[in-house]
């Protein structure tokens, strides 16, 4: 598969989906191949729109295309565990959007069957692949600021309360844990490790009994800490600090950064631009693309251990809150 172009379905016709579809367009050596969604007419505009081969009424049609290489899973939250095993089980690669699953039961059930049937999965974690992230990592790796100590990111924005809407309905996994707190639990754990030794939180949990707000402190066994932050009814921003023995870096609006800014001891600074055109997604797609034809199962940027581990914490941080979705 050295050289092969790799065929593209998406599966789901939302918004993200035309997100990450605007971006495929931009990626190299790949065929928008088939889009598929529970309605024939929106699946048939959204190709139109993004350029892709075919449209399916059904997600069935779409995992059954055989010229089909990889599907992109971009459906709500609690239809991610049925959404990809049903992919897996026609033998595509997939990723899936984040959350990766509502909880690490399910988790657990979809990367089983990925690893029993040697099929490559991955979660759409599509900071970690941006040009920006990557250069933090190399700063840090060359030892641009010393030994990492703190870490502190925010992810938050207000909007309406629609107690129908997938932010605030819990029987659609609603709140700002799994919509936007995930970016900066997996930002420290990129950075920090997945296995903090403790972990503690407090959430907000408004009229539809969802967490509206949530703080999340995290205690490593080499002293290390990061302070994170999410919500979906207060602006709290998006920027990213991380705190080393020996200088610091921000990332303003880290989960689609586009910049970087390093400060030495000395207070000398660096900054990193990101010029792109795009909306950061291609870099992922691109990289699954590459893993695919490498014969790799999954990612080195982000392993099913680490989505796992995420899963799994985000379980506990719910525990202390005492949420629990309907359908659990």
């Amino acid at each position: 598969m050295e050289n092969k172009t790799i065929k593209w379905g998406i599966l789901g016709a939302g918004w993200i989906a035309s997100q990450f579809a605007r971006d495929l367009a931009h990626a190299q050596d790949v065929e928008l191949t088939a889009v598929g969604s529970r309605s024939k007419e929106k699946a048939e505009a959204f190709a139109e729109k993004f350029g892709f081969a075919r449209a399916y009424g059904s997600y069935e049609e779409l995992v059954n295309d055989a010229e089909i290489d990889i599907i992109y899973v971009a459906t709500p939250h609690p239809s991610h565990k049925e959404h990809v095993l049903k992919c897996l089980r026609a033998g595509k690669a997939v990723i899936c959007e984040k959350p990766f699953t509502v909880n690490v039961k399910e988790a657990e059930e979809v990367v089983q069957f990925a690893r029993e049937n040697k099929i490559f999965l991955m979660e759409a974690m599509w900071t970690r692949f941006l040009p920006v992230i990557r250069k933090v990592r190399e700063w840090i790796a060359e030892g641009r600021i010393g030994e990492v100590r703190l870490i502190k990111a925010d992810f938050g924005f207000r909007t309406g309360v629609n107690p129908e809407g997938r932010l605030f309905n819990p029987a659609l996994a609603g709140g700002a844990l799994l919509d936007v707190g995930i970016y900066p639990l997996s930002f420290a754990s990129m950075l920090l490790g997945a296995n903090p030794k403790q972990v503690l939180s407090t959430a907000q949990l408004g009229e539809t009994g969802v967490d509206e707000e949530c703080s999340i402190l995290l205690s490593y066994e080499g002293g290390q800490t990061a302070m994170l932050n999410a919500a979906i009814r207060l602006n709290s921003g998006s920027d990213a600090f991380i705190i080393g023995t020996a200088g610091s870096i921000r990332i303003p609006s880290f989960f689609n950064a586009k910049t970087a800014t390093i400060t030495a001891e000395d207070g000398t600074e660096e900054t990193f631009a990101d010029d792109r055109t795009t909306l950061g997604y291609v870099y992922e797609a691109e990289a699954a693309g590459q893993y695919l034809r490498e014969g790799k199962l999954e990612s080195d940027i982000i392993s099913l251990d680490e989505t796992l581990q995420l899963m799994r914490m985000m379980d506990g941080i719910r525990q202390q809150w005492g949420l629990r979705y309907p359908f659990e």
